[in-house]
C-alpha cells in the first residue's frame, strides 16, 4: 500500500511539474492542462498498467470539464475509424484461431527436410516476422511460442534463446504492413499512407532488418543452435510434426484462409479503389476488414457473440480510444505546434536532424513504453511540421520505425514481448531475466535502428 501511494505521488508530481514547465515555456493554460493530463495517463502505463484506463478516463474527464476540449472535437479526435478497424481485424483473427490456420502454416514449414539448427533458426525468424505482418504481432507470437516449445521441448534444450529470437523478429515484421502493429493503422490514418505505400517503402527496409538480426542472432546464440543441430541429428526431426499438430477440417480451414485472403486483396487495392469510387483516402482499407467480420458472424452465427465479446480487446481498445482523444487535445488546443516549432529549431532547421530526432525519441521510448502510448503522442506533433512547411513522409517512416524497433530493447518494449515470456513462464516455469533478453535485444535494437537511420536520411526514395 506505501508502495502504491508513493508511485501515485510521484506521478502527479512529474505531471504538475510538466504542466508548469510548459505553462513558465510560453503555452497557455489549456495548453499546459492538455500536456499535465495526457503525461499522467502516460506515465499511469508506465508506474500502473492495470489502472491505464482508468486514468485515461479521469484524464479525458478533467479535459472536458475544465474546456479545455468540447465533445465535438471528443469524437472527431477519437479515431473512430482505427478503433472499427481493430474490432474486425479482432474478429477475423479470431476465426482463424478456431480454424488452426496458423498450427497449419507452422505445420508447412516444419515439414521442410534435413532440418538443421542454423535453419530452424532461420525458418522461426520468417516465419515470425511474415505472420506479424500479415496478421498482428501478438496473435503470431502466441502460435510461435507455442510452436517453438514444442519443438524445444522435443529435442531437450534451452527454449529461452528460440522464443527470444523469434520475439525479435516479430517486432521487426510488425513494422512492414499496415496490418503488423496498431501503430500502423493510427499512421496510416493520420498520414494519408496506403497499403501499397507500406509494401513499397516499409516492407524492404523492414527486411533487411530481420537479414542484419538473422545474422547477429546466428552468431549470437551460436553454441545454443550448435547443441540443438546435435540433438535434431540425434532425435531426429521428422515425428515432431506428429506431435506438434492437428489440423482440423479441411473445409473450416479453406474457407477460412479465402476470407483471409480475399480480405488481404482488398486492403493492397484500397487506394486504387478509393479513386474509382470516389471515396475519401483510407476509406476501403478500414471498410474491408468490417464487411469481412460482418460475413463471418453470419457465417459462424453460434460463435458470432463470442467473437465480439472474448477475441475483442476491449480494455485495450477503449484505452487506445480515451489516449486518442487526449493525443488530439494537444493539437487542438495548439500544444503539438508549439512543440514542434521547438524542435525543429533545436534540430537546427534540418530535415535530417529531425528525422533521427523522432525515430531515435520513438525506439528509446518504445523500450520503456509501449509503442501505441508512444506514436500516439507523437503524431500531432509530426502533423504539427505540416504547418511548418516540412516534408512529413520520412518523419512518418521514422515513427512507424522507431515505435516498432525500439520495442526489441527490453522486456518490457512490445505487448508482443511480455505475451511471450509469460507464456513461457506458465508452460515451462522458466524465467526470462531482463539481462537475458537485454544485451541481444539492445544489439538489434541500435543496429536496425541505425540501418532506418541511414535509409531514411540518404536515399531519395524515402524523401
Amino acid at each position: 500500500m506505501k508502495s502504491l501511494v508513493l508511485k501515485l505521488c510521484s506521478l502527479l508530481s512529474l505531471s504538475l511539474c510538466l504542466g508548469f514547465y510548459a505553462r513558465s515555456s510560453g503555452m497557455n493554460t489549456h495548453q499546459a492542462l492538455s500536456i499535465s493530463i495526457f503525461s499522467a495517463s502516460i506515465l499511469g502505463t508506465l508506474f500502473f498498467w492495470d489502472f491505464r484506463l482508468s486514468f485515461a478516463f479521469i484524464g479525458t474527464s478533467v479535459l472536458l470539464m475544465t474546456k479545455t476540449i468540447d465533445l465535438e472535437h471528443v469524437i472527431e479526435f477519437s479515431s473512430l475509424e482505427v478503433i472499427l478497424f481493430l474490432i474486425g481485424m479482432m474478429v477475423i483473427i479470431g476465426l482463424l484461431k478456431d480454424s488452426g490456420v496458423f498450427a497449419w502454416i507452422v505445420s508447412l514449414i516444419l515439414r521442410i527436410p534435413k532440418l538443421t539448427g542454423k535453419k530452424f533458426v532461420i525458418i522461426v525468424g520468417l516465419m515470425s516476422a511474415l505472420l506479424a505482418c500479415t496478421i498482428d504481432e501478438v496473435t503470431s507470437i502466441i502460435f510461435m511460442v507455442v510452436a517453438v516449445l514444442e519443438i524445444c521441448d522435443y529435442f531437450e534444450v534451452n527454449p529461452v534463446p528460440f522464443v527470444i529470437i523469434s520475439v525479435l523478429a516479430t517486432n521487426i515484421g510488425s513494422s512492414a504492413t499496415v496490418l503488423g502493429n496498431p501503430i500502423g493503422i493510427l499512421i496510416a490514418s493520420k498520414s494519408g499512407l496506403s497499403f501499397e505505400d507500406f509494401i513499397v517503402k516499409a516492407f524492404p527496409l523492414a527486411a533487411l532488418c530481420l537479414l542484419v538480426t538473422v545474422f547477429i542472432l546466428l552468431f549470437w546464440y551460436r553454441k545454443p543452435i550448435r547443441f540443438l543441430n546435435e540433438q535434431m541429428q540425434r532425435l531426429g526431426a521428422n515425428e515432431i510434426l506428429v506431435r506438434l499438430i492437428s489440423v482440423p477440417p479441411e473445409k473450416t480451414l479453406r474457407l477460412s484462409l479465402g476470407i483471409f485472403a480475399t480480405m488481404l486483396v482488398f486492403i493492397s487495392l484500397h487506394r486504387r479503389m478509393e479513386i474509382v469510387l470516389g471515396l475519401p483516402a483510407n476509406t476501403v482499407l478500414l471498410v474491408v476488414p468490417l464487411i469481412a467480420s460482418g460475413l463471418i458472424m453470419i457465417w459462424k452465427h453460434n460463435k458470432a457473440r463470442k467473437y465480439i465479446e472474448k477475441d475483442v480487446e476491449w480494455w485495450t481498445l477503449l484505452f487506445f480510444l480515451l489516449l486518442f482523444v487526449q493525443a488530439g487535445t494537444l493539437k487542438y488546443t495548439g500544444a503539438t505546434e508549439f512543440i514542434a516549432k521547438h524542435m525543429l529549431a533545436a534540430c537546427g532547421n534540418s530535415l535530417d536532424f529531425l528525422i533521427s530526432a523522432i525515430l531515435w525519441i520513438g525506439a528509446i521510448g518504445s523500450s520503456v513504453l509501449d509503442n501505441v502510448v508512444l506514436v500516439a503522442a507523437f503524431i500531432p506533433v509530426v502533423q504539427g511540421f505540416h504547418n511548418l512547411n516540412i516534408n512529413l513522409q520520412p518523419l512518418w517512416w521514422a515513427l512507424l520505425f522507431g515505435g516498432c524497433l525500439g520495442g526489441n530493447i527490453t522486456l518490457i518494449g512490445s505487448t508482443a514481448n511480455i505475451v511471450a515470456i509469460g507464456i513461457v513462464e506458465k508452460e515451462k516455469r522458466v524465467k526470462i531475466t531482463f539481462l537475458n533478453w537485454f544485451w541481444v535485444g539492445l544489439s538489434v535494437g541500435l543496429s536496425t535502428t541505425f540501418i532506418v537511420m541511414i535509409a531514411l536520411i540518404f536515399l531519395p526514395f524515402y524523401r
